[in-house]
């Protein structure tokens, strides 16, 4: 009888941090591929793999060869899962770029405390807070350029790192902008 190999696809951080770039996209570009690379910092190869695995996952559907971001199953794993799939690193004092709950929305909604926010360690930072590990080394660049992708990558770190004041506050937003 021969042997069956364990083929089972795994969801990778950039699978989802390639996905929520796709969904910050009001209207995709004609060149998709080549467009989401240059805003992740991923090879087009990357991307493509991104997808295929996210798509495995049910993430995304491809229509028409192109992908479309199944809201639903996503907000249901944003929401459920991506705090255990994806746990927080945390380190120490550094200079970076704010996230979670120190970072556009939710920073209008929860009063900073006492302690240091949560940043993800960057050069071009601007707040010294304690890190945070990014989902994927090109974040926080991503983020800096890209109003719509750092406010759904922050509500991530909120969901992954926060207290349940930050994250319940971070489920309903996102809640909201999925309808």
């Amino acid at each position: 009888m021969p042997k069956f190999a364990n083929r089972q696809i795994a969801l990778k951080p950039q699978d989802l941090f390639v996905v929520l770039a796709l969904l910050s996209r009001a209207e995709p570009p004609a060149s998709l591929y080549p467009h989401l690379a240059a805003l992740t910092g991923l090879a087009v190869s990357a991307v493509h793999a991104s997808l295929k695995r996210a798509a495995a996952s049910r993430l995304v559907m491809f229509h028409e060869r192109k992908p479309v971001v199944l809201k639903p199953a996503l907000l249901e794993f944003l929401l459920h899962g991506a705090r255990y799939a994806f746990p927080p690193v945390q380190g120490g004092l550094t200079r970076g770029v704010p996230t979670a709950y120190a970072a556009a929305p939710l920073n209008e909604s929860i009063a900073p405390s006492a302690d240091p926010p949560p940043v993800w360690p960057h050069a071009k930072g601007s707040v010294r807070g304690l890190a945070l590990a990014p989902l994927y080394p090109s974040v926080p660049e991503a983020a800096l350029n890209d109003a719509a992708l750092y406010e759904a990558l922050a509500l991530l770190d909120a969901l992954r790192m926060g207290q349940a004041r930050e994250r319940n506050a971070a489920h309903e937003m996102l809640k909201a902008r999925f309808k």
